[in-house]
């Protein structure tokens, strides 16, 4: 299997701007507030604990907004646009009446009560050193925080998990707090096919009957690395993947830089995952910075959450046809 080269972590692109996302704290988050919400009519900017609950049940329907922040932003307009058509709504990417009510559909707790386990705990946490050559010297590129660590299991910005716990000590296992219900969903079928679009900005995978189970916000591509369009297919799948970096490959690397070997962990440049496709080099993979999934370029590739990307990972296999797309 090709070993991943060309794509790296967020914060060394050359970003795009991201989009502005409108949050509001008009009605106070707690679990009451967001599992209530329901009966409160469509999720709006102004109801901020309405529109977290939309954001954990896209989440758990598989039409995913990126981390879940609370904000209402361009990812979350494509999920919703994406449940929209997977239910036969106008896609409007706007939280109508119609789009709420299926939705709720799913009648669970948005957000539940969760005791800090041992595990989550253990780490080894370490600060994560910018340069290549740092990085390569580490024997694992694990989480920073136990903050980190559960924002990713609960696919939760740490800023908006600590804002739903406050008080609490995230890195004290016996802890009780609040977090997203998002652990006990359905899970995928095996993929038919999987469509990456870059004017969406979305990976969508679809079952072998036509029918689209999945959506996920993405980055894709940049002007000097533009995403290979065309019609390619799955090599196969590497779980902590191992990064070779190779500077003569990046058009931003810094001069001097020799090449290096990445060791793997969520905080590697290409996450917890590797999907290798048949263009050379070319892959859909995680980040270590999943803030920046939709809002950010790439270096040719495809990069999701780590939660997203491990999700995708298990319902391809060798063959699986990927579409890229403009």
């Amino acid at each position: 299997m090709t070993v991943p080269r060309l794509c790296l972590l967020a914060a060394c692109l050359c970003g795009v701007a991201a989009q502005a996302a409108t949050a509001s704290h008009t009605t106070a988050l707690s679990a009451d507030s967001v599992n209530n919400a329901a009966k409160r009519g469509p999720a709006s900017a102004k109801d901020s604990a309405a529109l977290l609950r939309a954001q954990v049940l896209l989440d758990r329907a598989h039409f995913a907004p990126g981390e879940i922040d609370g904000a209402f932003g361009f990812n979350m307009r494509m999920a919703i646009a994406g449940f929209q058509k997977n239910h036969d709504l106008t896609a409007s990417g706007t939280l109508d009446a119609a789009t709420w009510k299926a939705l709720n559909a799913d009648e669970a707790d948005a957000l539940m009560p969760y005791t800090i386990a041992d595990a989550d705990v253990a780490g080894p946490f370490e600060k994560i050193p910018e340069q290549m050559a740092d990085k390569a010297k580490l024997t694992t590129l694990n989480y920073e925080s136990a903050e980190e660590a559960l924002g990713e299991k609960f696919h939760v910005s740490p800023a908006l998990l600590k804002r739903l716990n406050p008080g609490k000590d995230l890195s004290h296992a016996g802890e009780q707090i609040i977090v997203p219900n998002v652990l006990d969903t359905e899970p995928l079928p095996k993929a038919g096919k999987v469509v990456v679009d870059k004017s969406d900005r979305t990976v969508t995978v679809i079952d072998s009957a036509g029918k689209t189970v999945a959506q996920f916000p993405a980055s894709t591509g940049s002007v000097h690395d533009p995403l290979p369009v065309g019609a390619w297919k799955v090599n196969g799948v590497s779980k902590n993947p191992v990064f070779n970096y190779n500077p003569k490959l990046f058009w931003d690397a810094k001069p001097g830089e020799d090449k290096a070997k990445i060791p793997a962990g969520p905080n590697n440049p290409v996450g917890l995952v590797w999907v290798d496709l048949s263009k050379e080099h070319y892959g859909i993979h995680g980040t270590p910075v999943p803030a920046s999934i939709g809002k950010t370029e790439s270096h040719g590739c495809i990069r999701l959450t780590n939660w997203n990307a491990t999700d995708l990972a298990g319902v391809v296999a060798a063959g699986t046809p990927v579409i890229l797309q403009d």
